[in-house]
């Protein structure tokens, strides 16, 4: 959570809990009870992730008209909730307009009447927010499908969980409401396997090994996570790694999240002095080149060489594989998304280099 109790979103965070922006679009009042994953959230914070097309500015002008009630007492948007906390809210704020579909490109891995899995692309954000209204996978899915879940609201269309806008790989969007439900409790229920591939600047002591830390968002850096003593809103997270592949300066981890944290993997592969490499956020720096590798000066900026040198230019962290049970069937499927170009042309570099023994 951020400093005043707000949950960042996690590179694989389960969108909003119920359908409530229905009944709420029509004026109609919503009870609600507090459940046991919200204990300690801001109201405000909670009624934003229960009513998506309905901003934080909104729900508080909201409250402060007295139109939530909180075990029948007007309360204060900062109030923190406590299990079975009983809410009654009437929204009356407009909601939001609906995501405009854009013409953007999808690798579709996997589509049937129920679901779609897609290969995310780096740079794209997985629905709008602030600083980042076009381009997103949510308009394109709703470019290119007629029906999709609004579960999670009109501005995520069959989102059901998320990736960093520079993570690449697997996602999984949900056709229909009642897809939407069973494949978000899947992964409430920490049901749904998941591995990505990461290259990391230096090569991890243990070949394999659990990271077992709290976490919590850095006091000063608003946008960060960082490791940090239990208590508080501090969060258990939890990650298993395997190193696939060791290089002179680099490696290849495989990373299994056990929980869903947001920014985990980059915050424990920081944690172990192994960070992702071409983290700007974490390590500040926005790409790893040939000259870094072979520690030689780097070209002339602006010139072809410079351009060639390269290698990747956002963090390398790629979603590979997912696997979950289908939503009718029940069915165990697992799906994978191809190495990207960047990150491959990256391994195939550090491949043809020599390597020095290990001490």
């Amino acid at each position: 959570m951020t400093p005043d109790g707000d949950e960042l979103f996690s590179e694989d965070d389960v969108e909003p809990f119920a359908d409530t922006d229905a009944a709420a679009s029509a004026g109609a009042p919503i009870n609600l009870t507090v459940e046991a994953r919200a204990h300690g959230w801001r109201l405000d914070h909670y009624l934003s992730r229960l009513f998506p097309n309905h901003s934080r500015a909104q729900l508080q002008r909201i409250i402060e008209a007295g139109g939530v009630q909180l075990n029948g007492m007007p309360p204060r948007s900062s109030r923190r909730l406590r299990v079975n906390d009983r809410l009654d809210v009437t929204l009356t704020d407009a909601e939001r307009p609906g995501i405009e579909p854009e013409d953007l490109p999808l690798q579709i891995l996997y589509e049937d009447d129920h679901m779609v899995i897609v290969n995310k692309a780096a740079g794209m954000v997985v629905h709008p927010g602030r600083g980042s209204s076009k381009g997103t996978l949510a308009a394109a899915l709703q470019y290119h499908f007629n029906q999709l879940s609004d579960t999670a609201g009109r501005l995520r269309p069959g989102i059901v969980h998320r990736l960093d806008r520079d993570t690449t790989g697997v996602i999984v969007i949900a056709r229909d409401n009642q897809v939407h439900q069973k494949i978000s409790r899947q992964f409430e229920q920490r049901e749904v396997r998941k591995e990505y591939r990461a290259i990391v600047r230096g090569v991890p002591e243990l070949a394999s090994d659990y990271i077992r830390t709290f976490m919590c968002v850095h006091p000063r850096v608003r946008e960060k996570m960082m490791v940090c003593p239990a208590g508080g809103n501090a969060r258990e997270a939890v990650t298993f790694y395997r190193l696939a592949e060791s290089f002179d300066r680099c490696a290849l981890v495989d990373l299994h999240p056990r929980t869903g944290r947001t920014h985990q993997l980059r915050v424990h592969m920081q944690h172990i002095a192994t960070p992702i490499v071409a983290d700007r956020l974490y390590i500040g720096t926005t790409e790893l080149r040939q000259s870094d590798i072979l520690q030689t000066p780097r070209p002339v900026p602006g010139t072809p060489q410079d351009a060639a040198d390269i290698l990747i230019a956002r963090q390398a962290l790629h979603a590979f594989r997912l696997t979950l049970r289908h939503p009718v069937s029940g069915q165990e499927m697992t799906f994978e998304a191809p190495l990207p170009d960047d990150f491959q042309r990256t391994l195939d570099f550090l491949r043809k280099q020599p390597r020095k023994p290990r001490t």
